[in-house]
């Protein structure tokens, strides 16, 4: 999770379309893995490791991030949450990836170092922005290296030495508008990007109906290996 976008959205984070819907995309990929120690990589704010100890029985998370500027610890719904810069080993059966490996030249090599951190059987949930053909100004804005096809991040998840369990895309409701909408911008902008977010607060009105697109998908999202916005994997640490 980038906090470029948590700076944007604020407090209000957790009421945005974008951010209700992954979370609720993750909990359904998950579905009866209950984690009990998470490690939450590239964590921004724990949005996503929050979730997980507020609504399941997780005990307590491991947010890390480089962009912390100390190590410091808070509650969660009376869990523990412990941020730090870097992590040695940890106990964890659930490592997340919430948007991290599209940032980083070397996805395999940032992937395999924490495969080496956490027990075997560790579960793995990643997930990172679909189909490069999207790529645009907001990409640059998180400065991303690259957008992932599923079967794309799949081989990056096997290289680095995990088992695959399921892979799926996301956001297909409302991909054909957005593939519109990066289409006309970059031709507008003819290959030449503009750094800018595309992340902002809607109206109401706007973002309940997105919400209420993503949330229809949702039963049909783990058999979703066609198109959408995000692509989501689950592995395993054999």
């Amino acid at each position: 999770m980038d906090l470029k976008e948590t700076d944007i959205l604020g407090a209000d984070i957790g009421k945005h379309w974008y951010y209700r819907s992954k979370a609720r995309a993750m909990e359904h990929l998950l579905g009866d893995v209950t984690p009990s120690i998470i490690l939450d990589v590239g964590a921004g704010s724990g949005f996503f490791s929050r979730k997980l100890l507020s609504n399941t029985s997780a005990k307590q998370a491991w947010c890390v991030d480089i962009s912390y500027e100390a190590d410091s610890e808070t509650l969660e719904a009376g869990k523990p949450v412990y941020f730090r810069r870097s992590v040695d080993e940890v106990d964890a059966d659930l490592v997340l990836l919430m948007d991290v490996l599209e940032h980083v030249d070397d996805d395999v090599g940032l992937l395999n170092d924490y495969v080496k951190k956490v027990p075997h059987g560790t579960r793995f949930l990643i997930s990172v922005p679909a189909f490069q053909f999207l790529w645009s100004g907001h990409d640059v804005f998180l400065e991303h290296k690259r957008r992932y096809r599923l079967n794309q991040i799949e081989d990056v998840v096997r290289r680095a030495g995990l088992t695959v369990k399921r892979g799926s895309y996301y956001f297909g409701a409302i991909f054909p508008i957005a593939v519109v909408i990066r289409i006309v911008t970059n031709l507008l902008q003819r290959g030449h990007y503009k750094a800018q977010s595309q992340l902002s607060q809607h109206h109401p009105f706007v973002n309940g109906t997105l919400a209420a697109l993503s949330s229809a998908e949702l039963p049909l999202f783990l058999s979703n290996r066609v198109a959408g916005l995000s692509v989501f994997v689950l592995a395993e640490k054999s």
